[in-house]
């Protein structure tokens, strides 16, 4: 068994080709196009396990509140959280230590700690920030983006477990395979959402290209370009 969460989501990619895309995030309210390879989108998360061990003094079995949109940023904390051998509960939860917000949500936000994702497709900083609010993009940087983590038996996700949770997600990447190419509309607003729509398609080897805000006219064309083989609606 992989020893995180993260471990078991990144095998198949890091395993076989880490510089292919891993995950293409497309905002069509924006306009944003970002692609990650497997490898940078693992440099991301370990400078995010390295930012909440260091910057926070966070450790295996802390619980930490992620409550941010669908956005790449958003993948790369889950990713963090669980390679720092964290416990993540998706949206507000009085019990976090630490929350990870999108900066229309920080009034929401429960933890002595937060730290808030700008959605910047560049990773761009959050400016003029309220005291003790911590703003990601400009932390994590200055974090090494190499991590070790260690065996985290503990809750992964939503009170369960690493075992539990990277079942869960192979469960529900049944019909999913290395060749697929997957473009897909749904939401990580839930613990489970987070699990089948964005755990499941890596944990199957697929390549993941997720739409936020999708525009029904740019779909066609969004599959041709990025040579989709399968849709979720």
């Amino acid at each position: 068994m992989a020893a995180t969460v993260t471990d078991a989501a990144l095998a198949h990619a890091l395993g076989t080709d880490p510089a292919q895309p891993l995950l293409t995030f497309y905002d069509d309210a924006t306009g944003e196009r970002t692609e990650l390879s497997a490898l940078t989108l693992a440099n991301w998360a370990a400078k995010t396990a390295n930012m909440i061990r260091d910057e926070f003094g966070l450790a295996a079995g802390d619980v930490i509140a992620v409550d941010a949109p669908v956005h790449w940023q958003t993948a790369a904390v889950l990713l963090g959280s669980w390679w720092a051998g964290t416990e993540v509960r998706i949206g507000t939860n009085p019990d976090a230590a630490l929350a990870f917000v999108s900066q229309d949500r920080i009034d929401d936000a429960q933890a002595p700690e937060i730290a808030v994702l700008s959605l910047d497709p560049f990773a761009l900083g959050v400016r003029d920030l309220p005291v003790g609010i911590t703003d990601f993009a400009s932390t994590v940087r200055i974090h090494g983006d190499r991590f070790a983590p260690s065996d985290a038996p503990g809750p992964a996700l939503a009170g369960h477990s690493r075992d539990e949770t990277i079942a869960a997600a192979t469960q529900a990447a049944a019909g999913i395979d290395p060749r697929t190419r997957l473009l897909s509309n749904r939401e990580w607003a839930t613990a489970d959402e987070v699990v089948a729509n964005l755990l499941a398609p890596w944990i199957g080897g697929a390549s993941l290209v997720q739409n936020r805000n999708g525009d029904p006219a740019l779909q066609e064309q969004r599959r041709i370009a990025e040579k989709v083989t399968l849709s979720w609606d």
